[in-house]
């Protein structure tokens, strides 16, 4: 039960986080969105240890592992767009398939240079 509340508050404080990010990026009126904001603040606070990773990290595994829950409402919201679908369809799977491939490629040609360069160290 401990390790569910735990969960709970860490995905508490990284909703709070985006959620502040979000208001400095309308405050300031930058052109970077909350989000992507906040994820380069995280990461910063992470790599300097200003944030330890256990403080997130049973949320954040969390969120991950259910993060194709969080695909379905706009994949559902999708379908009302019938005659968009039936115009440029095959360019949008084209498109999909096409993005996917280059996103595999570059993450398993990231994966083993981390790997190769974790080994030499």
């Amino acid at each position: 039960m401990k390790k569910i509340y735990t969960g709970l508050i860490q995905i508490l404080m990284l909703c709070f986080f985006s959620y502040m990010m979000e208001a400095l990026s309308t405050f300031f009126n930058l052109p970077i969105p909350g989000s992507i904001l906040g994820l380069i603040i995280l990461f910063i606070l992470l790599q300097t240890n200003t944030v330890h990773l256990k403080w997130l990290e049973a949320g954040g595994n969390w969120l991950v592992a259910e993060l194709l829950l969080f695909f379905v409402p706009s994949a559902v919201g999708i379908l009302q767009y019938h005659q968009l679908l039936f115009e440029n369809g095959i360019k949008i799977i084209l498109i999909i398939i096409s993005s996917s491939a280059v996103v595999m490629i570059c993450s398993g040609l990231l994966a083993e240079y981390m790997s190769k360069r974790k080994r030499t160290m």
